[in-house]
């Protein structure tokens, strides 16, 4: 075996379980919604309390894992950013498009605790994770403030991006429907806007699940109105 077919043999260790079925709602970053609370669920082979020793120390942690929902054979060396309106292209190396020749995607967590459980031996409990309901992951190290922290970098197109906050308008009959420990993050997801950044149409009802119920929403202006919670069948 060369060294370049074994350095393209890579394991799954772990994958999350999030409130997110679908990709339509996920935060576009990770951190965005720090009320998101995750379990990250170690694969059999990986269930071993040792391998997380000292892991406690650790405030955040970064993941790294496949945008499993955007696998396709080739790739481009250009996309379109949905934060630019999907009008202009950028390289691909120069975004987080999930259309890489790789599919791989880099997400800082906050860790909430580890625990042992019986079933799955221990899992980890993050906040603030940008991934769908079984994504993957393929390693996981501590996010290391001295050498990971850098308050001067530039954010090039992405510069101002995470400043703007939609009021959310939720009826409290609407927002009962909704368990209690969910409803922080539900309206922080709904507060970054999830719709497509081309899409702007202040009468059209737009839908993402999460938690298991589907949520119905309006936007106009910089107001986002839930008009319906049902349960997710």
């Amino acid at each position: 075996m060369d060294m370049e077919t074994e350095m393209a043999q890579v394991k799954v260790i772990a994958h999350i379980r999030s409130d997110f079925s679908t990709k339509f709602g996920i935060p576009r970053q990770s951190g965005l919604v720090d009320a998101l609370e995750s379990t990250i669920v170690f694969e059999p082979e990986f269930r071993n309390a040792d391998a997380l020793r000292g892991i406690e120390g650790f405030s955040h942690l970064w993941l790294i894992w496949q945008f499993s929902q955007a696998v396709r054979q080739g790739w481009s060396p250009t996309v379109r950013p949905p934060r630019l309106g999907g009008n202009v292209r950028m390289g691909v190396f120069a975004t987080r498009s999930p259309f890489r020749p790789n599919n791989l995607g880099l997400s800082c967590v906050r860790l909430l605790g580890v625990e042992e459980t019986r079933e799955y031996g221990t899992v980890l409990h993050v906040g603030g994770a940008d991934l769908m309901d079984g994504t993957p992951i393929f390693d996981i190290k501590p996010y290391i403030p001295y050498g990971d922290a850098k308050p001067e970098a530039l954010g090039g197109f992405t510069q101002d991006a995470g400043d703007f906050l939609l009021t959310v308008d939720f009826p409290s009959t609407l927002l009962e429907r909704i368990p209690e420990n969910k409803r922080d993050a539900l309206i922080g997801v709904l507060s970054h806007d999830p719709r497509p950044s081309y899409q702007s149409d202040p009468e059209r009802v737009y839908g993402l699940t999460f938690g298991g119920w589907n949520v119905r929403f309006r936007v106009k202006d910089d107001t986002l109105t839930v008009v319906d919670i049902t349960k997710e069948t």
